[in-house]
């Protein structure tokens, strides 16, 4: 059993895979697991750069069944909007960090992390992930969480045969990019009310974050998240031009003290087009699903319903 992609929906569908008694592998192209639950850092620094924080509010997962899987990896989280004061859609965050999050989740999985797939293909009645070094991964089923233009980059590389109604659905998917720029600032930053995020209601800033009064740098470390628009119109200029444009348009949050920053880019930051089902079975024979935040509702805790249907699509399947 392969699942592709470490982010919620791919280490949740693991989990509830390996707890059905099946031998699960995790495979995905990144450093270590998590996707947009990220965490960088810059000499002494530390940065949340992708998701700021975990929006489990929505009530279609039970706060006690979030407690059991994330435990002592998650803590309550408060920030306000910047102008009015009203409440962003946040009350968790990772705990230390976000990253945290997700290797709590990736506790006791066979996780090959740094492995980029190349190709998806059918062989007989299992399938064959390869990469580029020519290693293969064979598996009786699949699950893809990766983003919809990725998933079908490798079963188009695989040539597999998908029917016009599903290779049209995940066609219509599309996602917002985000620019994201990690700040070390000299002093500490008094602008930025407690307990350490805020959301500007104008300009091309649709989130500042104090990763030390977060809690989680013990030095002065400050995360920008540029909005859609700016992200879209900017995205192929010299990331360091765009960087320092949104510093500027923090200023007032941040102040003048900036030792240095980085930037760092999210293709696929969130949907903008989903598809409204929670996965999409690809495949019958042998089983093929596809999962992640842009089937179903969205969000951290959409991409986990979505991780989840896919598991159990996937134990169906084998077990029919």
């Amino acid at each position: 059993m392969l699942v592709v992609g470490a982010g919620i929906a791919g280490l949740l569908a693991a989990g509830e895979l390996q707890r059905a008694g099946l031998t699960v592998r995790v495979i995905d192209k990144g450093r270590g697991v998590g996707g947009r639950l990220a965490t960088r850092r810059i000499g002494d620094a530390i940065f949340d750069h992708g998701a700021p924080c975990l929006d489990l509010q929505g009530g279609r997962l039970p706060e006690r069944w979030w407690r059991e899987r994330l435990g002592p990896a998650r803590t309550e989280w408060w920030p306000a909007t910047a102008d009015s004061g009203s409440e962003v859609p946040c009350r968790w965050r990772g705990a230390p960090t976000m990253a945290a999050a997700a290797k709590h989740l990736a506790q006791g999985l066979e996780v090959f992390s740094e492995t980029a797939l190349t190709a998806l293909r059918t062989e007989g009645s299992r399938w064959i992930a390869s990469t580029s070094s020519g290693t293969v991964f064979p598996a009786e089923a699949v699950v893809l969480t990766l983003p919809a233009p990725q998933s079908l980059a490798l079963l188009d590389a695989g040539a597999v045969d998908l029917s016009p109604d599903l290779r049209g659905r995940l066609a219509a998917i599309e996602y917002h990019r985000c620019l994201a720029v990690m700040v070390v600032l000299n002093e500490p930053s008094s602008r930025i009310p407690f307990p350490g995020g805020l959301a500007p209601t104008s300009g091309p800033l649709a989130w500042v974050s104090d990763n030390q009064a977060k809690g989680i740098s013990p030095v002065p470390a400050v995360t920008l998240h540029a909005t859609a628009a700016f992200s879209l119109e900017h995205w192929d200029r010299d990331r360091t031009e765009t960087g320092l444009l949104l510093i500027e348009a923090a200023r007032e949050w941040i102040g003048p003290g900036i030792r240095e920053f980085q930037v760092h880019g999210w293709r696929y930051s969130r949907p903008r087009i989903s598809d409204e089902s929670p996965c999409m079975v690809a495949c019958q024979r042998p089983p093929l699903v596809l999962a992640g935040d842009a089937f179903g509702p969205g969000g951290i805790e959409g991409a986990a319903l979505s991780g989840l249907a896919a598991a159990r699509a996937i134990v169906q399947t084998t077990s029919g």
